[in-house]
């Protein structure tokens, strides 16, 4: 008894401490039993909600501390689709978007209003809003197929692009139904309404990318950069309610608008996801079910009559959507599941709109009671549509997902033609680790998340404590950031009297595929650098090689300038750094500009049409006039240069004055040059193929697409 005085355990709990452990045991342990019985994890933290909640084992109330997180999660699993969505996928989809967003529009809008009026005996004003209910969804169901790495199929763009065009719409109706009744829509309301939401939409679009590129650049701290994001989300919540609509419109928005400047491979997206998913969203769930009334569906038939029909409305309106939009565009029925599952859970504007309704009184009964726009048997309704939707679109959405990931699967299996890839990344700057590491990470095509290597090379002649101390300080440091994103660095010390002999040696014994080389963001490239690089390294080591001067963080560059040399895609290593520039793109979200012969870009606009990213292509041929490429860099512009050992197919003799240009010419911008992989080196035998014909030059633009298109589905 003493020590449940000393805990103040009563029920139910108010002792801060025992509510959050109550909090986190669930989130543990809900997942793992549900998941034997094949329920997913995500209805689990919703049913045990229901048992903890005021109207289960009243263990807990939903008071204002679960409100408030399971406000911020909500926001996050908006502000998670907006980030995580492909924007090249997203832009072209837009049609589709914009058509399966009308279609789980209007189509629940018009059984809703029939089911309300006709079937319930509603006023139109109480028809239109329950309407409007069944219009909107939740993405409930997304981290799910997030986790099962299907984010980026076009299924999941599309449906999340229609989410924010049918939320939209619906929270305006909603706006609007208030409006009238409380009598204030005329031509003011209008004119306010539509111009807020303007400002507001251009603010987020257009303002909060660049606030967001400036901190990235100004600070690299890990905390800092994790609060701004969270500052930015609430920031973009907070001035969609000012304008008039809700507040997960702004964190969708927000998403979207600093999508390129958090890449997928970054430390940053690790830890917003990893939070996301482990707190705020789990918070999210477990107040959901919170508002179960389990009571209401046994004793009140009303309830029970009302709930039926809006369930039955709000899933067959929301199939109808995505069987309509599967026969549209010849989706697989695999895809016409994800788009159901992701669409037919109801859960956050759906609250918003009914205990809003709840809360408008149209009127009193004789007796003195209020009569509200939304009655009781609405809200009860509404709580089991909630749990009934949620249910459906986790299994629904979660076979759809399981089926496309082992469809996926099998194709990589049957189609592997990759050699095992390994990134070596030799380290002695303490100030450019974070961004070689980050660029290695970027570039990787493979899922292995034990490819990256980092060399620290000693000299033979200063084995002293002090190199040794310092040598493992930098890879302890580099072993840090790649675990941030959840990749395993491989850290290897080596002693040499001569770098180069030490760099080769490892290349060799260690059998790596990529190389990337470093220089101080502060200091140029020398002609003596590049002229032992060649005659040392690129003579001994046929791998991708690529030297990298960071000016800027990697996350803050809005466009990459690719200079290609002429007949570059004859060399046999043209599919593995064109793949490399592709992984940036898609990776980062930047922009690729590429500037090359017409031959040249043909084989790159035809590898395009196959994996789009967001590219330009232009034109190129003269390399004695270089320096007129220097008229299109902008200040947040790296130039990824290719070059070319001499003698060999796509060599260029100005390709010796690149270090003079850039050291001139370009000294505030990032660069990368590019070494590829190329005939007759000396050492050949990292290339691994079950496919040998790759070792010979490649003429054939067929031969290029399925090596490439064999790398990317590694990175799918």
């Amino acid at each position: 008894m003493i020590l449940l005085d000393i805990l103040d355990i009563t029920l139910p709990l108010t002792n801060p401490v025992l509510k959050f452990l109550l909090i986190l045991i669930i989130i543990l342990v809900a997942p793992i039993l549900l998941n034997t019985i094949k329920i997913p994890h995500l209805l689990g933290l919703i049913i045990a909600g229901a048992f903890i909640g005021p109207n289960g084992l009243h263990l807990m109330e939903r008071d204002s501390s679960i409100i408030l997180s399971g406000t911020a999660g909500l926001l996050y699993i908006m502000f998670l689709a907006g980030l995580e969505i492909d924007l090249v996928d997203f832009k072209k989809n837009s049609t589709k978007s914009i058509v399966f967003g009308l279609y789980t529009f209007f189509i629940p809008m018009a059984m809703g209003i029939f089911g309300g009026y006709f079937l319930l005996g509603f006023s139109m004003p109480t028809s239109v809003l329950l309407a409007s209910m069944f219009a909107s969804h939740t993405l409930i169901a997304y981290p799910l197929i997030s986790k099962m790495g299907v984010a980026k199929n076009r299924a999941v763009n599309i449906t999340v692009g229609g989410t924010m065009i049918t939320d939209t719409l619906a929270l305006l109706v909603l706006a609007v139904i208030v409006g009238m009744t409380t009598g204030e829509v005329n031509a003011q309301f209008w004119v306010r309404l539509s111009l807020s939401i303007v400002v507001f939409g251009l603010i987020v679009i257009l303002v909060f990318p660049i606030i967001g590129r400036w901190f990235f650049k100004k600070f690299d701290d890990n905390v800092s950069q994790y609060i701004f994001v969270l500052v930015m989300v609430f920031s973009g919540a907070v001035l969609a309610e000012i304008a008039g609509i809700e507040a997960i419109i702004g964190a969708f928005l927000t998403g979207l608008a600093l999508n390129r400047l958090i890449p997928h491979t970054s430390p940053l997206m690790n830890r917003i996801e990893f939070v996301g998913n482990a707190i705020f969203i789990p918070f999210f769930l477990i107040g959901v079910g919170m508002l179960i009334d389990y009571q209401a569906f046994f004793l009140d038939l009303e309830t029970i009559k009302v709930g039926s029909i809006m369930i039955i409305i709000a899933t067959v309106a929301k199939y109808l959507a995505a069987w309509l939009t599967q026969k549209t565009y010849g989706f697989s029925v695999d895809e016409r599941r994800i788009i159901f599952g992701l669409s037919n859970a109801q859960a956050a504007a759906t609250l918003a709109a009914v205990l809003i309704g709840y809360n408008i009184i149209v009127g009193e009964t004789s007796a003195g009671e209020p009569i509200r726009l939304l009655n009781d048997s609405i809200l009860n309704g509404t709580i089991l549509m909630i749990l009934v939707t949620c249910t459906i679109a986790s299994f629904v959405a979660q076979k759809g997902a399981k089926n496309i990931a082992l469809s996926e699967t099998t194709e990589d299996d049957d189609n592997d033609t990759e050699s095992e890839e390994k990134i070596l990344i030799p380290i002695s700057n303490t100030e450019t680790t974070d961004e070689l590491i980050n660029l290695g990470i970027t570039i990787k095509s493979s899922k292995n998340k034990t490819g990256i290597y980092a060399l620290s090379i000693i000299s033979n002649d200063n084995n002293d404590e002090s190199a040794n101390k310092f040598a493992k300080k930098i890879l302890d440091k580099a072993t840090v950031i790649a675990a941030a994103t959840d990749n395993v660095l491989n850290p290897l010390i080596r002693y040499d009297l001569n770098i180069v002999n030490g760099i080769s040696s490892v290349v060799k014994e260690q059998k790596i595929t990529d190389l990337i080389l470093g220089l101080h963001q502060k200091k140029g490239i020398s002609d003596s650098f590049l002229g032992h690089l060649t005659e040392g390294i690129l003579t001994k080591c046929n791998t991708t090689t690529l030297i990298y001067k960071p000016a800027q963080p990697l996350s803050t560059i809005k466009r990459h300038l690719v200079i290609v040399p002429n007949q570059a895609e004859k060399e046999i290593g043209f599919p593995f750094w064109i793949t490399k520039v592709w992984n940036i793109a898609r990776n980062t979200g930047a922009k690729i500009v590429f500037y090359a012969t017409e031959e040249s870009l043909n084989y790159v606009k035809e590898i395009h049409g196959k994996h789009p990213i967001d590219t330009d292509f232009i034109e190129f041929n003269d390399w004695d006039d270089f320096l007129i490429l220097s008229r299109d860099m902008q200040i947040d512009d790296n130039m990824i240069i290719v070059m070319s050992r001499k003698e060999k197919t796509s060599y260029h003799y100005s390709m010796s004055k690149i270090p003079s240009y850039l050291n001139n010419y370009f000294i505030s911008n990032s660069f990368i040059l590019i070494y590829p992989m190329q005939s007759g080196v000396t050492d050949s035998s990292i290339i691994d193929l079950k496919n040998p014909s790759i070792l010979e030059p490649i003429e054939k633009l067929d031969e290029i697409g399925k090596t490439i298109s064999a790398i990317f589905r590694k990175n799918r």
